[in-house]
């Protein structure tokens, strides 16, 4: 599932051919995604400027002067930008042609992704109630420790709640834990302030590093471009079951936490 850095590279592929540019008009052959395309989308949006491409979390925004579109990748889409003739693919499901004669087109084979409409994005229920961005100045270790008091919840998954801090995938999970030392399994509210400041800012150089590398090479994802991702060649622990660990050659162990591969190291994450 493309997670967070995808999901930015994504962002940043296709803004500059987007942004200040007036929607023509917009094709949608299949609307049955995870939630149907709403049927006036199209007179929603046609017309209007692309003013910003945004993300928040997983989504990504295209803000014109009135609404917005709200756009997921789900488990398997991608957002191409077409210069050419490119004919649609048979999980091309939409297609946004701008005046430039640009085309975002959205390819989605498992259709878990969505394009939905709102008024006001920062309203809407998918996104509302969302916790910080993991880059932002709101995201600190004070801040995980004192919302982990009393949480008996693994700490691995303490950090993947979109309650507590958005975009921390399966994936970026694994690899900040090993670089604070953290045992996956460990209880949120046995973990002190310390910890969760080192916790802190491995999430945040994780992220940074990927978004930098272009994001992790999933099966599934590819570029605005059409180019793979480069950070999984820097995977510490993720997909290394049975390798020595970076820096005590232990071999790293791979167990299950709510059907999500995770791998640690018996000796440096406690």
């Amino acid at each position: 599932m493309p997670e967070l850095p995808e999901v930015e590279t994504t962002r940043r592929g296709i803004a500059p051919h987007c942004e200040g540019q007036t929607i023509a008009r917009i094709k949608v052959r299949n609307g049955s995604l995870r939630w149907p395309v709403p049927n006036d989308l199209a007179a929603q949006m046609e017309g209007q400027i692309i003013r910003t491409v945004d993300r928040r979390a997983k989504y990504l925004f295209l803000n014109l002067d009135h609404g917005t579109a709200i756009i997921h990748l789900g488990m398997s889409g991608s957002l191409r930008i077409i210069t050419d003739n490119t004919p649609a693919l048979i999980h091309d499901h939409i297609d946004l042609v701008l005046h430039s004669g640009v085309i975002l087109r959205f390819n989605d084979p498992r259709r878990f992704g969505c394009w939905l409409w709102s008024d006001s994005a920062a309203a809407h229920p998918l996104i509302a109630n969302l916790g910080p961005e993991p880059l932002s100045p709101e995201f600190n270790g004070r801040m995980l420790f004192h919302l982990s008091r009393s949480k008996n919840t693994p700490v691995k998954a303490f950090i993947m709640d979109s309650h507590v801090v958005v975009g921390v995938g399966n994936i970026y999970a694994n690899e900040a834990l090993f670089k604070a030392g953290i045992h996956p399994r460990r209880k949120a509210g046995r973990i002190s302030l310390d910890r969760y400041q080192r916790l802190a800012e491995a999430i945040r150089e994780t992220l940074s590093a990927a978004i930098l590398m272009g994001g992790t090479t999933l099966r599934d994802f590819v570029n605005s471009d059409g180019k793979p991702g480069y950070f999984a060649q820097s995977l510490l622990v993720y997909g290394r079951a049975g390798n020595p660990c970076s820096e005590c050659e232990t071999p790293l162990k791979e167990i299950r936490m709510s059907g999500r591969s995770t791998v640690y190291c018996t000796r440096c994450q406690r």
